[in-house]
This record gives C-alpha cells, sequence and structure tokens, in this order.
C-alpha cells in the first residue's frame, strides 16, 4: 500500500534527522577523543615554549559536557530510526496504513522536547566553540581564523589538526537537524487536524439510523 505523501515526507525527514544525529555524534566523539578524552567546548590553551612552542590544553570543560551532546544526537538519531522501521514494517507485512490521533499527539509532544534539547545542544556547541577560538585567537596572534590553527603545532597526545572542521560540522548539523524537526512538528499537526476535518466531516459512528430519520418520516406507533 502506497504511503500519504505527507507521511512519505515525514519519514524523509526522519531519515535526515537520522543522518544529521550520526554526524553530531561522531564529530563530538572524534573531537573529543583528538584532545586525549578532553572536552574542549568552553575550553582555553596556551603557548607551551618548552615544547617547540606548540598549543596546549589549560583548561577544558567536564567530559560529561560532550557525553550531554552526544546523547542526545543519538537518542533522535534512534528514535527517528525506529520510527522508520516501524512504517516500513507497516507498509510490507501489515499493508494498513492508519495513524491514530493519541500517536499523533505523542509524536507532536516528542518534536517539542526533540526541539528543545535541540536548541540547548545547537547553543552548548555554538558558544562552546566560540569561546574555545577566542582563546587561540589571544593566544596565537599571527592568525587571523580560528580554523588556522589546526595547522599549527599542538603537544602530544593532543590532535588539533580538524578541531574546528569537527566542532563546525557538529553545530551545522544540529541545527540542520533543528530545523528538520520543525518541519515535522508542522507536518504531523497538519495531519491530525485533517483527520480531525474527515472524522468530523462524516456521520457518527455510534448513530443508528433511526436516530437519524426525520421525526415527522416516522411511521406511526400502533
Amino acid at each position: 500500500m502506497a504511503l500519504p505523501w505527507l507521511l512519505l515526507l515525514e519519514l524523509l525527514l526522519y531519515g535526515s534527522c537520522f543522518i544529521c544525529g550520526i554526524i553530531t555524534a561522531a564529530s563530538v566523539t572524534i573531537s573529543q577523543g583528538s584532545f586525549d578524552g578532553k572536552c574542549m567546548l568552553y575550553g582555553s590553551v596556551y603557548l607551551n615554549n618548552t615544547s617547540a612552542s606548540s598549543i596546549s590544553v589549560q583548561a577544558s570543560s567536564s567530559p560529561s559536557l560532550c557525553y550531554f551532546v552526544s546523547a542526545i544526537s543519538v537518542c533522535v538519531a534512534v528514535f527517528c530510526f525506529s520510527l522508520s522501521l516501524y512504517w516500513v514494517y507497516i507498509v510490507c507485512f501489515d499493508g494498513e496504513v492508519k495513524r491514530e490521533k493519541l500517536w499523533m499527539n505523542v509524536t507532536l509532544v516528542l518534536s517539542g522536547v526533540f526541539l528543545f534539547f535541540l536548541l540547548v545542544t545547537g547553543c552548548i556547541l555554538k558558544i562552546g566553540r566560540d569561546r574555545l577560538c577566542d582563546s587561540v585567537l589571544n593566544t596565537l596572534t599571527n592568525i587571523k581564523k580560528c580554523e588556522e590553527a589546526q595547522d599549527k603545532s599542538w603537544s602530544s597526545p593532543i590532535s588539533g589538526s580538524q578541531f574546528y572542521s569537527r566542532l563546525h560540522c557538529a553545530e551545522i548539523a544540529v541545527w540542520v537537524n533543528f530545523f528538520f524537526w520543525m518541519i515535522i512538528a508542522g507536518l504531523v499537526l497538519l495531519q491530525r487536524n485533517k483527520g480531525s476535518e474527515t472524522q468530523s466531516g462524516g456521520e457518527e459512528p455510534s448513530v443508528t439510523p433511526s436516530e437519524t430519520e426525520p421525526l415527522f418520516n416516522r411511521p406511526g406507533r400502533p
């Protein structure tokens, strides 16, 4: 059975959100690993003159901050993947595509929750990366852009060759994910209202034919 086009568009957005969530989680995790497990969001650096003028970590955030960003992205990705599998199963094995109003309300609530946490995650990545870049630019006065520090020498075991690119990629993926979830919430709300209008336009299933007959056309009682 073919899916309604609104639901099909919603499933495509779920797939896109799944990819964005994986990109964010992977980028943050790899970035944390390249800094020897340190979370560099809101972190600071200094120039280590004793090690061939290489860049070293002066302060870092709690690792739980990066874990929080990754966990939110993974939760969103898992939900999108599970929901996509559910609808694929319904189409392939059940054949009857029917969305109940209750589950659409649940999806709307979850959309609001995901939008809130994605907004928080995006702000963490944006402000945290800017704080780190401010420290880098104040430390290395011979560069004008934060990404130029990726080509500089970093103290072992730290590898800052792609630190800016990874955090920037994670931030973009979060904001794209946030935008897609806004569209998903709108599509679910549209389908919910459309279903309500269709149901209200039809006859009440609980009303018997005798109740719908005109009052004056009923046959006389003996």
